[in-house]
Order: C-alpha cells, then sequence, then structure tokens
C-alpha cells in the first residue's frame, strides 16, 4: 500500500465539526465550550501494530476497487473484538476503542474529532445499561467544506452488553477503516466523511431507542450541511456470507441502485432487500437525506458472547470494501 496522504477537497477547514463536533469527548468534565473535541490515540502495550507512515503529497489517481486492503479491515476486527471486546456505548471499552479508531484515521492524515452523543438508560437485548456519554468519531479530509457536496460512509462501533462483536460491528468499522485507508491515497469522486457512530445499539423496543449517535450527528447538521449530503452508506454486519445484503429503507433508494451497480463494477454479489431501517442510514433517510444498508446476513453468534473473529470472513470483508470503493469511485 503507498504512503498515505491527505485527501484534496475544496473549502474551508471543517465547518461540519463547528457544527456539528461541539460536545467533549467523554473523557472527563463537559467544558462547555463550543470546539470541537481532538481525538486522543490509544497509547497501550497492546498496540503491538507498526505504525502507518505520515502522509505523503497528494496524487491525484483515481481510487478503484483493488485499492482496499482487507488485511486492514481483518485486523480491526481482530482489535476491537478480539482485544477490546464487548463495547457498550457508555463504558470504558467503548471509549478505549474509540481512541483507537481515531487514532488509525488520524495516521492515514484525516482531520478527526468526537462529537458528543447523550444517551438515556435502558435495556439493551435484555441487559440493563445505565445513561451516559458515548460519542461518535468523525474523520473529514484536511480542507474539508461540510457545505459543499460530499458522501458520508459510516458504521457503528458499539454493542451489546453481552458481545464481543465482531460482525456486529468490528466487521463494518474494519470495512470503513480499509476504505478510508484507500481513499487517503487516492481521488474520489466527492469528499467522504467516515463515521464511526456511537450508541446504534437499541435500549429499548421502539424506533427511537436506537441509532443515537447517528440521529444525533444528522440532528446537529444545519441546513446547508444536509442539503451538501449526497448519499450515506452504512457499514453493518458486513462480514458473513457470500452475497452481500443492500438495504433500502423504502422501496429503492438512489444510494441501493448505485451500490448495485458499483458492486456489477467490482466483481460482487449481492442481494437487495427493501424495508432496511434497522441500521443509521434509517438516520439520514428519515431526515430526507439519501442513504443504504450494507450488511445483515442472519448468523447464530448476533448479539452473543459467540460473536467472536472467527466468524468474520475475510472474503466477505474485501467484497463490501470493493464495492464501497467503487461507489466512491469516480466515474
Amino acid at each position: 500500500m503507498p504512503a498515505p496522504r491527505r485527501t484534496a477537497s475544496a473549502g474551508a477547514v471543517a465547518a461540519l465539526l463547528l457544527t456539528a463536533c461541539t460536545g467533549p469527548s467523554g473523557d472527563g468534565p463537559d467544558p462547555g465550550g463550543g470546539a470541537p473535541t481532538p481525538v486522543p490515540t490509544e497509547r497501550t502495550a497492546e498496540a503491538t501494530e507498526t505504525p502507518k507512515a505520515a502522509p505523503s503529497p497528494a496524487a491525484d489517481e483515481p481510487l478503484a476497487a483493488d485499492d482496499v486492503d482487507p488485511a486492514t479491515a481483518v485486523r480491526a476486527v481482530r482489535r476491537l473484538a478480539g482485544r477490546i471486546g464487548p463495547r457498550e456505548a457508555t463504558g470504558t471499552a467503548y471509549d478505549r476503542a474509540a481512541r483507537w479508531v481515531g487514532g488509525e484515521l488520524t495516521r492515514l492524515g484525516y482531520d478527526v474529532a468526537r462529537q458528543r452523543v447523550d444517551v438515556p438508560a435502558g435495556e439493551s437485548w435484555g441487559v440493563s445499561v445505565p445513561a451516559g456519554r458515548s460519542a461518535n468519531v468523525v474523520a473529514t479530509p484536511p480542507g474539508f467544506d461540510p457545505a459543499e457536496p460530499h458522501l458520508v460512509v459510516g458504521a457503528h462501533l458499539d454493542t451489546v452488553p453481552q458481545a464481543p462483536g465482531a460482525e456486529d460491528n468490528a466487521s463494518g468499522v474494519g470495512v470503513m477503516l480499509a476504505v478510508a485507508e484507500a481513499a487517503s491515497v487516492r481521488r474520489t469522486r466527492l469528499p467522504t466523511v467516515f463515521v464511526a457512530f456511537g450508541a446504534e445499539e437499541p435500549r429499548g423496543p421502539t424506533d427511537d431507542d436506537h441509532h443515537y449517535g447517528s440521529r444525533q450527528y444528522v440532528d446537529r447538521l444545519g441546513p446547508k450541511e444536509r442539503a451538501a449530503v449526497r448519499g450515506m452508506v452504512s457499514l453493518d454486519r458486513v462480514g458473513v456470507g457470500d452475497r452481500v445484503p443492500v438495504g433500502s429503507a423504502g422501496d429503492t433508494d438512489p444510494v441501493q441502485r448505485a451500490l448495485l451497480a458499483a458492486a456489477r463494477r467490482a466483481g460482487a454479489s449481492t442481494i437487495a432487500e427493501a424495508g432496511q431501517r434497522s441500521s443509521d442510514h434509517w438516520s439520514f433517510v428519515r431526515a430526507g437525506l439519501p442513504g443504504a444498508r450494507l450488511g445483515s446476513t442472519p448468523y447464530t453468534g448476533y448479539h452473543s458472547a459467540g460473536d467472536v473473529p472467527a466468524v468474520v470472513s475475510r472474503a466477505q470483508l474485501e467484497r463490501v470494501g470493493r464495492m464501497v470503493a467503487a461507489w466512491l469511485a469516480p466515474r
């Protein structure tokens, strides 16, 4: 893989983070200010991977499906599910995971900040969970102007309390990181924001009892920023099976159609699903923004202690990564 670089894009620096990332990181008392909170990197004895190289000057070569390295996604699954483990949205393990993901994106050359996410107490898959503070980890290319057309690729970072969350959803975060790595050294058709969402998992039975991180992300966008979002893809349970589910919240969606076309270009087998609202794309769609979900193949370890790295297929991670890269690629 070439040395990472900062993706070039027009406009002023990270106005989105001034509107959407104004809360504290969750590491201490609320400072009461409106500045974005930089994401601290996780520096522990277990961080044994070789650090990525410093960003290099921008190259103008277009992103292609072959640029995504599935090994990056596999490493992320092993780190998040195999080492950190269950990541309930308000817990210390979630904070540790957010630090690690933020550090990875920072080393790729993105501007990274945390967005505060407040969540209530409730019941998550049979386990009582406390009220508290979670966070979205938001990565933007330097020079990013959120009022200009752009794309969003997201994956939720939290788990239900009893699950290590390899498939749900270290797989989605891993593919997101692999695509972000490829996009950091290649040109995409539009600037792309990468988000690890907090507090996606349910804290009750209704539609409003989950997706807290993505809902608050959308709620904090101003009118110009909303109009600039040209498409959102949620990567949620993308490491099981040999076909990639492509879900729309309604009967169909322009992002779903574009993803199906991207899959054909990338050589990935898919299955189209309608009425799919059980992921973070729904927060965008319900606000009138275009969005779709990749993933949702059933598996036996769902929301259980059996959701371990061995559940996840490298080949499926590669298929999904190729699809997303083909969707982001200039055409």
